[in-house]
This record gives C-alpha cells, sequence and structure tokens, in this order.
C-alpha cells in the first residue's frame, strides 16, 4: 500500500469529518421529528444526558442561544415531561435542569442500536489508535467550541459588508403558468 502525502490525508480527514458533521445534524434531526421535537430540544437533551445537571446559563454558553431561547426551549421540555428543574442545593438563586429519565427512556432507547453499533465498530481498533482517535476528536471538538464563540463575536453581516451577498432576491408576484415544474402539459 502507497502512502499518501500528509497534505492529502490532512484534506481527507477535513472532508470525513465534514461529512460525519452533516450526518450527525441530518440523523438528529431525523430523531427530533421522530418525537415530535425540534432539533435543537433534542440537543440540549444530549447536553443535559452528558453534564447530568446544567445551569440555563450553562446552556447559553454550550449552545450560543440566547437567554430568551433558551428558556423557550425549557419551557417546551419541561412541559413535556422531559426535564426538571431544581434548585442548585450549593447556590439557591440558581436553578439546575436535569433529565425526567423516567419520560427520555424511550429517546434513549431509539439510540441503543447506533450506541451498540458504534461500540462494536470502536472495539475493533487497538489502544494506541483509540488513543489517537481521543485525542484528535477532544481536540477538535475544543477547536471548534472556541470557533464557536467566535462566530458570536463577530458583526452582524450587516455590518462588515456580506449584506449584500446574503439579502435574499425581492419576491416576485407567483405564477404557476411562469414555473417550468408546474406548467400544464
Amino acid at each position: 500500500m502507497t502512502e499518501r502525502p500528509k497534505a492529502e490525508l490532512v484534506r481527507v480527514v477535513g472532508l470525513a469529518v465534514r461529512r460525519m458533521q452533516a450526518q450527525g445534524v441530518l440523523s438528529s434531526a431525523a430523531m427530533a421529528k421522530h418525537f415530535a421535537l425540534h432539533p435543537s430540544d433534542l440537543e440540549v437533551l444530549d447536553i443535559i444526558f452528558v453534564r447530568e445537571s446544567v445551569s440555563a446559563g450553562d446552556l447559553v454558553k454550550a449552545t450560543g442561544l440566547t437567554s430568551g431561547s433558551i428558556t423557550s426551549l425549557l419551557d417546551r421540555l419541561e412541559t413535556r415531561g422531559l426535564i426538571l428543574r431544581e434548585r442548585d442545593a450549593a447556590d439557591r438563586r440558581r436553578t439546575l435542569v436535569r433529565l425526567n429519565r423516567a419520560a427520555t427512556a424511550p429517546i434513549e432507547a431509539a439510540y441503543e442500536p447506533r450506541q451498540t453499533a458504534m461500540h462494536e465498530l470502536w472495539s475493533q481498533f487497538d489502544a494506541a489508535s483509540l488513543e489517537a482517535i481521543t485525542d484528535f476528536l477532544t481536540r477538535s471538538t475544543d477547536l471548534l467550541v472556541a470557533c464557536t464563540a467566535e462566530i458570536a463575536d463577530l458583526p452582524a453581516p450587516a455590518e462588515h459588508g456580506c449584506a449584500a451577498a446574503v439579502r435574499p432576491a425581492p419576491l416576485r408576484p407567483f405564477s404557476p403558468s411562469a414555473s417550468p415544474r408546474l406548467r400544464r402539459r
């Protein structure tokens, strides 16, 4: 087997990561739809699952959503019975959010086949490879967190000249006869 140049490998890794990220978004959206949740709601449930309990402020930092958006999102999840809000025993001014595991059990069960398949895949790698993969994923995630925080600090598109590039074209009155897909044959 011929070895590829490092620059080519870096490019291929970048493409593979992009493909995995895109599939993660699509998979999450499909799972959210299955449970009649918004994808952001499902992602926040996952953050809470991983951290066990979080404050609304923690979720604002983790997601980049506004405090108002997080409050609305948590209200939706609480209405569905998926989360519980509790006073922080160490700081009574603070409210912590945790999962209602009985209510999230069907969601967790839906992920079980995927987790089993991934565990089987990952188990095929030796310990040194798993250490390298863990290092790669941890450092890449940390970098992505930092980049996401930088995006939040960027000026709005109109402030840095991109408004014309992202401004949608003006709407024209719709005419079915003008649409090639809707023309009668």
